[in-house]
């Protein structure tokens, strides 16, 4: 071993110094605003689009496209990214934003959302600094080619499921210094994990000697961020502000007297969210702002976290005591899983203690909130099977917590606290879809190519990655289940599994009365927006009888009669290799090089088919703990498309909805036709003829295999339209 480290060491030390600090600066703005002509091209698209399907409500509006959850460097999780230790390609400052949103995505809007919690004082000022030269290179103000918006991640994860409230990205409409807060408002001290990070860069410098300045610049970057102080009663620009609630959030920004949305998103994500969490406490009116929280991120990068499932991760008992459950035909529990790994390890042991020992591993991996792995730090991805997953969801978020899913929140209800008109609180979400890049990198999902860029999984973990974690993931005795610790929590710990549930991002759409900044804040405040899982998919859903005339997804009305809907949807242009000549023509070769790798939103004339219209109908509950699975009805009604690239349109009704005596709400989902998507079927997992999983691929990308694609259908979420029972 000695001989091995010193041949390692004489190896790295010939390059000695040759890496570069991560640049921390903001980066410049390449780009001018797309051309006259291209811009004049693109507003006859959806009018075209429209005709093209066939007769029937005029749009008045324009659908524009965006992502309202990317990140940076300047987050912590960004910068690490950016290091060779995971084969990072360098830091890509705000400017790297701008110009891809503009470029390679060709998006209308963006907000950037670094993590608060990691963004120094002098980064928050710039990071404002660079939205602002964003719109200034936008054009006319009133008809921008692109808008961006401010805002920062709350993120927070809490150790159980009763301190968990998750993830939030706030969202301002305006610009100006006045409109803003002085500070980004986080969710935790993380000084100490910064403290640890920086000193385990230090120790880099000597694992990967040819990276001597990298890994000196992170130390001293993470040393930095680890020495902001927590602003006191005293608070000056200087410190880091804190708030360890959703409603501890709200009301500092009500003190502030700054309009903004917080936007939830990876509530179904387990790699941070504890199992067995509930999103029904989000309800208690002390942490729902209704008029902030009116927006849910239903897919992003990191997975879907739309469908909700009967399955349990862990049984809890009234007296807080956890056991783990059976497998069934759909689910694997990770506790059961280890009491499997167990028996495998078993060998020459007596069956009574072989047996106590899978016992055990079970209640053991029970304990463990978000990585029972920890029961077994030995063991290998594979030997997990695909536990903790939902087998037949669409692109699901990793370790699915069904009681933190989009459906599930849609039913709730809370008695203790009705509106202001009486009516019962709920979630009366819009649906929107982002891609939480971290590469600076708004917009990613346009193309199923360069996995390195469009998904979360930067580059491979080379022998550095793969030694410490050996080193760290020994066992006295593989054969005794250890008890994981309470430091299980984040991504910081993540089983690798999730690499295979890393996807190209989503895409937020919005029904626009223009393409002014106000015009797409008053399209998100109506909720007329809705998400796709990253084409460019049009898609119209209006109820057709409402009183005053149609009105479109995000609304809330009453009715008596048998509500009757519109929907229509087009797929997105099969794209073609590479970037349109345009951008080659704003942007250096090597800016197009380094930020899109060549391959950009980049349009052909025919679009990918329609094949079926979903209907999805949820009667939210009628009185508190109502049981919730009869309530979501998935789908209700499906519509099979005829086989036209122009799109297709469907008109259904709900003759039951007067006898139901309940309000309900309905959105839609549009199908294209399959399509290979990167990770489209995560893990793989093979079965026996009796249903048990057999093994699995973890797609860590280093086979070669570019992703390891699968036929999904792509497809667009509407938000909702809420119809409430009337006379």
């Amino acid at each position: 071993m000695r001989r091995w480290i010193a041949v390692v060491i004489a190896w790295g030390l010939l390059p000695l110094a040759c890496g570069e600090p991560v640049d921390l600066a903001p980066g410049t703005i390449e780009g001018e605003p797309r051309p006259e002509a291209v811009q004049q091209a693109r507003a006859l698209v959806q009018p075209k689009a429209y005709e093209a399907i066939g007769a029937g409500l005029p749009p008045s509006k324009q659908i524009l496209f965006g992502d309202l959850h990317m990140h940076t460097s300047y987050s912590w999780d960004g910068y690490l990214f950016a290091l060779p230790l995971v084969g990072g390609e360098g830091g890509h400052p705000p400017a790297d934003a701008c110009d891809f949103a503009r470029y390679c995505a060709d998006l209308d809007f963006f907000a950037l959302t670094d993590h608060a919690e990691s963004l120094t004082p002098e980064q928050w000022v710039l990071s404002k600094q660079s939205v602002r030269q964003c719109n200034a290179t936008a054009g006319n103000p009133a008809d921008p080619d692109l808008v961006a918006f401010t805002g920062f991640e709350w993120s927070q994860a809490g150790l159980t499921p009763e301190q968990h409230w998750g993830h939030r990205c706030v969202i301002f409409p305006e610009t100006g210094e006045e409109m803003l807060p002085s500070r980004p408002i986080g969710a935790e001290n993380r000084n100490s994990r910064y403290q640890s990070l920086g000193s385990m860069m230090g120790k880099l410098r000597w694992v990967q000697p040819q990276e001597w300045q990298t890994y000196a610049g992170a130390a001293q970057h993470f040393a930095e961020l680890g020495s902001i102080p927590v602003c006191g009663s005293e608070a000056d620009s200087e410190c880091r502000e804190l708030v360890e609630t959703p409603g501890e959030l709200y009301a500092r920004l009500d003190e502030l007297g700054l309009e903004a949305l917080a936007i939830p998103h990876g509530t179904a994500w387990g790699t941070y969210t504890p199992a067995t969490s509930d999103i029904a406490k989000h309800l208690d009116p002390a942490h729902y702002d209704p008029s902030r929280q009116m927006l849910v991120e239903i897919m992003s990068g990191h997975g879907n976290s739309e469908e909700y499932r009967g399955f349990r991760e862990l049984e809890v008992a009234p007296d807080g005591s956890r056991s783990c459950p059976e497998p069934t035909e759909d689910y694997l529990p990770c506790c059961w899983q280890a009491g499997e790994i167990m028996r495998s390890r078993c060998g020459d042991l007596p069956e009574a203690e072989c047996e106590r020992r899978v016992i055990e591993a079970r209640q053991l991996a029970a304990q463990a909130w978000t990585n029972p792995a920890q029961v077994f730090p030995d063991s290998e991805l594979e030997d997990w099977l695909d536990c903790g997953q939902c087998r037949d969801c669409f692109k699901p978020s990793f370790g699915y917590r069904p009681r933190e899913s989009v459906q599930y929140a849609m039913a709730l209800r809370r008695d203790d606290a009705p509106r202001p008109d009486g009516s019962p609180l709920r979630f009366r979400y819009g649906f929107v879809a982002s891609s939480d890049n971290h590469t600076g990198r708004p917009g990613t999902g346009y193309k199923q190519v360069e996995r390195g860029m469009m998904t979360d999984v930067v580059g491979q973990p080379g022998f550095v990655l793969d030694a410490l974690g050996r080193l760290t993931r020994r066992m006295d005795d593989p054969r005794q289940p250890q008890t994981p610790g309470v430091s299980s929590i984040g991504p910081a710990n993540a089983d690798l599994r999730t690499a295979s549930f890393l996807y190209p991002g989503g895409m937020a759409a919005v029904h626009a009365r223009g393409r002014s900044r106000e015009a797409i804040w008053e399209a998100l405040r109506r909720r007329e927006v809705y998400g796709t899982s990253g084409p460019h998919m049009l898609l119209w859903f209006h109820l057709l009888n409402a009183p005053g005339g149609a009105v479109p997804m995000g609304a809330e009305v009453s009715l008596g009669d048998a509500p009757r809907f519109e929907v229509r949807a087009a797929g997105d242009f099969v794209q073609q290799p590479g970037c349109p000549e345009w951008t080659g023509e704003q942007l250096s070769a090597e800016r197009v090089s380094r930020l899109c790798r060549n391959e950009c939103y980049h349009p052909g004339s025919e679009r990918h088919p329609i094949v079926e219209i979903e209907v999805v109908r949820i009667t939210p509950q009628e009185r508190a703990g109502e049981p919730i699975a009869p309530l979501i009805q998935d789908p209700w009604r499906s519509f099979a498309c005829e086989p036209d690239a122009a799109g297709c349109v469907v008109r259904f009704e709900d003759p039951e909805f007067p006898s139901l005596g309940r309000d309900a709400l309905y959105y839609v989902r549009a199908l294209q036709e399959p399509t290979p998507a990167i990770n489209g079927r995560p893990l793989g997992t093979e079965f026996d003829a009796e249903g048990n999983a057999l093994s699995t691929r973890v797609c860590l990308g280093a086979d070669g295999r570019d992703g390891c694609p699968a036929p999904v259908h792509e497809r667009a979420w509407s938000s909702p339209i809420f119809v409430n029972r009337g006379s």
